[in-house]
């Protein structure tokens, strides 16, 4: 399995923002950051403010900023909101299902239970837990606040 490039992107713009609470920061700055399109950080960053993850200050001193606690941001949560599905065999598919064995494969239980586990493991962390105590991270996204 593998997650979709938008919410590894997701994922590292709410980080950059959780070490930076205190300011507005700039789709530039997280380009630069990570050598990302700043064009597909702004998709990814639009995407987040629609879910409530982010709120975006338009105009010359805007940025973006975290729309709530980083501790009230689970990772499970932002996975399955930026994954457009987890159908990773086709008989997840439903009407797409051309699979001839479908009705006696025990695979489909098994496969769907390990993604049940993955996500309820994202589930026991936050934004937060990704963050807190973490000065090389702190360092690398936001080096004033670590100097």
């Amino acid at each position: 399995m593998r997650l979709n490039i938008q919410t590894d992107y997701a994922l590292r713009i709410l980080m950059h923002l959780a070490v930076s609470p205190e300011r507005l920061v700039t789709i530039a700055e997280i380009s630069a950051r990570f050598d990302i399109s700043k064009n597909h950080l702004m998709k990814v960053a639009h995407g987040l403010g629609h879910l409530g993850y982010i709120d975006t200050v338009r105009g010359r001193s805007g940025g973006l900023r975290l729309a709530r606690a980083a501790k009230a941001i689970a990772v499970g949560q932002v996975v399955r909101d930026m994954e457009a599905d987890f159908a990773i065999v086709e008989c997840f598919r439903g009407w797409e299902n051309n699979c001839r064995i479908s009705g006696a494969c025990r695979l489909n239980a098994i496969l769907a239970t390990g993604i049940d586990a993955f996500l309820g493991i994202l589930d026991q962390y936050t934004l937060q837990t990704l963050v807190e105590t973490n000065p090389a991270l702190i360092s690398v996204l936001n080096p004033e606040v670590a100097a």
